[in-house]
């Protein structure tokens, strides 16, 4: 059996399904369909997956603890579940939903010996002053969301070397792709100007704020991310299980940024209509908002991965179709 963790989620429901497409079905979800910072709305990923049991999310580390697990043959754990609101400024729901949670299911992991995957964020690297390379020295928080995160991997880092079975942590960068409605707000830039074209035929880009880290004024639209389309998530994360890849807390990014303006111009033409207009920088981002990141991807092209990664505009296209025709995974597809 294997455990997803955030299945009905947005990456999570994308792993389940490529694990679909290569005849796994015997995959239990866990996750919260009635998450107060999801519109409810993340049962709907689940009605074009195949999968054997779901269970919620406190039941789930109810069973571990009480041990009802023990026995049962699990191939793998991939952790996805987590509150993902960088907005959400509860530090202590915060902490118990993302760090608490997810030492709970590693120590579950450890004792059995199965393999633990599990979704960190490049918002761990704060504002990216010093760069994007894994390790303290580039790592940093600016919102409750990110302190969680950079909380556990540092909790990784300490007992990763008290275990034989397989720990990795993939600090997944700007993600996008199918299955990423029930976000809201939280959704990407891609799935936000797909909607806004298709509206009024406008992508609306944040003006420039801010320096970026040599000095210059970031300009309207210029903001630079490192976007990764979901299915090369994937690919990473299932790579290192099935090709039993190295323990270690790992960039997953393309390496290599693009701004805003490329972004609004690959949904453009994959959509063959739209223009751009730029509105105020929130007040409330400021200081705040990574103006840059771009994945060093040393390390995990030392670990062996060598699947490579979706051209943007290919991706954006595939993306923009797949929203054209409805949106979600469909059953047995």
């Amino acid at each position: 059996m294997i455990i997803v963790t955030g299945g009905a989620g947005f990456i999570g429901s994308n792993i389940v399904k490529e694990l679909n497409r290569q005849g796994r079905s015997d995959i239990l979800i866990v996750d919260d369909l009635n998450n107060r910072k999801e519109q409810s709305q993340s049962y709907r990923n689940l009605r074009g997956l195949q999968f054997i049991d779901y269970m919620h999310k406190d039941d789930f580390l109810t069973a571990i603890q009480n041990k009802e697990f023990d026995g049962v043959d699990v191939d793998v754990v991939f952790h996805e579940g987590a509150c993902s609101d960088t907005m959400e400024y509860d530090v202590n729901y915060m902490m118990k939903a993302n760090y608490e949670y997810s030492k709970a299911v590693l120590h579950f992991c450890m004792e059995h010996r199965i393999p633990f995957l599990y979704a960190s964020s490049a918002s761990t690297y704060g504002a990216g002053e010093n760069g994007f390379r894994e390790g303290d020295e580039c790592e940093d928080a600016l919102n409750p969301y990110a302190y969680s995160k950079l909380l556990f991997d540092r909790y990784v880092r300490q007992v990763m070397s008290d275990t034989q079975s397989q720990i990795v942590g993939l600090k997944y960068f700007n993600v996008y792709g199918p299955q990423e409605h029930h976000k809201g707000n939280m959704a990407s830039i891609f799935y936000q100007l797909y909607h806004q074209v298709k509206k009024d035929g406008v992508c609306r880009l944040f003006e420039g704020w801010g320096k970026f880290s040599d000095g210059t004024d970031v300009p309207n639209g210029g903001q630079k991310r490192d976007f990764i389309y979901v299915k090369d998530v994937v690919k990473v994360n299932l790579w290192f299980w099935q090709h039993k890849g190295p323990s270690g807390i790992y960039n997953c990014g393309t390496g290599k940024a693009h701004t805003y303006n490329e972004v609004a111009d690959s949904v453009i033409k994959a959509l063959g209509k739209g223009k751009i207009e730029y509105r105020d920088f929130p007040e409330v981002l400021k200081g705040k908002y990574q103006n840059y990141t771009e994945s060093d991807t040393t390390k995990l092209l030392e670990a062996g991965y060598d699947q490579g990664f979706y051209d943007m505009y290919e991706a954006v296209k595939e993306y923009c179709d797949f929203l054209d025709a409805g949106g979600y995974f469909k059953y047995g597809k």
